[in-house]
């Protein structure tokens, strides 16, 4: 049987708990919750979802819906390093679906998804503001430009290696 974030994580939660009772009697007390609970866990479990529903008495479906509905917030955990590839006009005329579509086949994962070690997270994005350099694609701050498909196995293996 599987040991469940709440039993995992009662130091977090301890700390989410201490959070939940300092924005509890303030005004709109949710939305700075959930920020805070997604920097303690990296993303917004059902477990926390259910926890910060029950101390601030709250349907867990609110919770979810303002989760689902703001882009900030995340249901999945995400990786190490955040790949994002631009697929915006510029990127997608110079050939950035070619480098989603190479990404896909090397980390075995969906754009959307995380890689099962937590290694990769993998988003496909609109502009990242580097047109000049298209097509583009950003592993967490670090900007990769003027790509092709065979570039992407090196790079991925010096991520890999760290």
């Amino acid at each position: 049987m599987s040991v469940s974030i709440l039993e995992k994580d009662k130091e977090k939660f301890a700390e989410l708990k201490r959070i939940i009772d300092e924005y509890k009697e303030k005004e709109g007390p949710l939305m700075p919750v959930m920020h805070k609970a997604q920097e303690l866990f990296g993303y917004l479990p059902e477990e926390v979802q259910e926890y910060i529903a029950e101390a601030l008495d709250i349907p867990v479906s609110d919770i979810y819906g303002v989760a689902t509905f703001y882009s900030q917030f995340t249901l999945k955990p995400k990786g190490k390093y955040s790949i994002g590839v631009c697929l915006g006009t510029a990127c997608y005329v110079k050939g950035s679906q070619a480098i989603l579509d190479e990404l896909v086949k090397e980390l075995g994962i969906k754009p959307g998804d995380t890689t099962d070690d937590l290694k990769f997270s993998l988003e496909a994005t609109r502009c990242l503001g580097a047109c000049g350099l298209a097509p583009v694609m950003m592993i967490n701050d670090e900007v990769y430009g003027r790509l092709v498909p065979s570039d992407i196995k090196g790079i991925i293996d010096k991520y890999r290696s760290k």
